[in-house]
């Protein structure tokens, strides 16, 4: 089997989507340490927590976004190079 051509939109939604998922998951350790950060820091320190709130909301967004443009360039590009070169060769049973 041989991948001639990657459909852009769908490798850049799906490369999004996983961003995403890493984004959320960078947030949760935001929010941890954050939190961990504002319990050292005595009563007046709750900015710890409010950066790890920030952190869960917008890095999967973030992420996400940047996750679409890449794989969106990315398989742009991989069916740029597979039109010259072929595609890429897989052997499955």
């Amino acid at each position: 089997m041989v991948i001639k051509r990657i459909n852009v939109l769908k490798l850049a939604i799906f490369q999004g989507a996983l961003m995403a998922a890493f984004g959320l998951l960078a947030g949760l350790f935001f929010l941890m340490f954050g939190s961990m950060l504002a319990g050292l820091g005595g009563h007046g320190s709750s900015v710890g927590i409010f950066g790890g709130i920030g952190a869960l909301i917008f890095l999967p967004i973030l992420y996400g976004i940047f996750g679409f443009i890449a794989g969106a360039i990315g398989a742009f590009i991989y069916n740029l190079v597979a039109g010259v070169v072929g595609g890429v060769e897989i052997e499955v049973e």
